[in-house]
């Protein structure tokens, strides 16, 4: 994860990355082994964070939910268009498995469900949440770190300061804050799979 990204909002898709998004579908419905073991690799998991994050404290249920949201992606894979990111698609269809698993279990309580449609506010609650729970694993991995290390990712990234404006307030050079945030970075990454 780039930590620059962390406080901004998405950015748009590339078309470079649309068009590769492409490329790999049309390869995956050509029945290509490599294009399949691709696909699964670069997207399972962002589709088991997010499943594993709407079952919690079920998580032991996510592995189940996401090999039916990569069987319902086969199956529609024809239709993808491509006009977002193949993440986001699957993302979509994950939501709606994790859904119906919400509405199945709760059926099965004998309570009576009123099942409507997400409503406008849904999304953006959606979003919030989400924000949240990224903040909060953002912490959790500051909070693990190194204290000097945090320090000075939190003053890089999240306060947006140069390189050369540490080096002149910490009296080091640019090219030793530089090394040590490229150290605070590598650190960051390894533990953030951790968290």
């Amino acid at each position: 994860m780039d930590l620059e990204q962390i406080p901004a909002a998405p950015a748009a898709p590339e078309a470079s990355q649309l068009a590769e998004d492409q490329d790999l579908v049309r390869a995956v419905l050509l029945k290509d082994r490599k294009a399949t073991a691709k696909f699964v690799n670069r997207h399972a998991d962002a589709i088991l964070g997010y499943v594993r994050s709407r079952l919690a404290p079920r998580v032991e249920l996510a592995d189940d939910l996401v090999q039916e949201v990569f069987m319902a992606a086969w199956e529609a894979l024809p239709s993808f268009r491509g006009a977002s990111p193949l993440r986001s698609w699957l993302l979509g269809i994950a939501r709606h498995k994790v859904e119906d698993y919400y509405r199945a279990r709760l059926r099965d309580t004998g309570e009576p469900v009123d099942v409507e449609p997400m409503g406008p506010g849904a999304a953006e609650f959606d979003t919030e949440l989400d924000r949240r729970r990224l903040e909060e694993k953002v912490q959790a991995v500051l909070q693990s770190l190194p204290e000097h290390y945090s320090l000075l990712l939190l003053w890089r990234y999240w306060e947006r300061a140069p390189a050369r404006e540490i080096a002149l307030q910490t009296g080091r050079t640019e090219k030793a804050v530089e090394r040590m945030l490229a150290r605070a970075r590598d650190q960051f990454k390894r533990r953030w799979n951790d968290v």
